[in-house]
């Protein structure tokens, strides 16, 4: 079943993207829920025009996110944590380097940063999706609190 993205939905693609998923998941869930409609052939002619104005303007808002981008590698995330020896008491998530990233002035939603769970003190990277196609590796660094 091919469908039209109305937003973008993880782990199946971007917003205005036409892509084949299983009718079930389609029909029952992604319709449903507003996320997507089908593609019939009226409806893949007005995404094309669609997409053909939305390309000028696209242009700037990649370049925006490029310059964000180049704003964010220069920022140095060090973020304090309770801990015993190397290990922390908690974890270190997507939500505390959100907040690290606005105490340093930039505002990001949490939900546009993977890092995965961290219970060790050290170095890692973060990935950052300013864009579709502006992806930053964020480097930033877990230290203990000092008592």
């Amino acid at each position: 079943m091919e469908i039209i993205l109305k937003k973008d939905v993880q782990n199946v693609g971007f917003k205005d993207d036409i892509v084949a998923v299983k009718a079930g998941y389609g029909r029952n869930f992604l319709i449903p829920q507003g996320f997507a409609h089908l593609a019939t052939p009226s409806a893949k002619k007005v995404l094309a025009e669609n997409l053909k104005q939305k390309a000028h303007k696209e242009a700037k808002v990649v370049n925006d996110a490029k310059a964000l981008a180049e704003t964010l590698k220069a920022i140095e995330i060090k973020i304090s944590a309770k801990a015993g020896g190397e290990k922390l008491f908690g974890s270190i998530t997507n939500i505390d380097i959100a907040e690290a990233l606005e105490k340093a002035g930039q505002t990001i939603d949490r939900k546009f940063i993977t890092s995965g769970i961290v219970k060790r003190t050290g170095k890692y990277t973060a990935n950052v999706r300013l864009h579709r196609d502006v992806i930053v590796e964020l480097p930033y660094e877990i230290i203990a609190e000092k008592a």
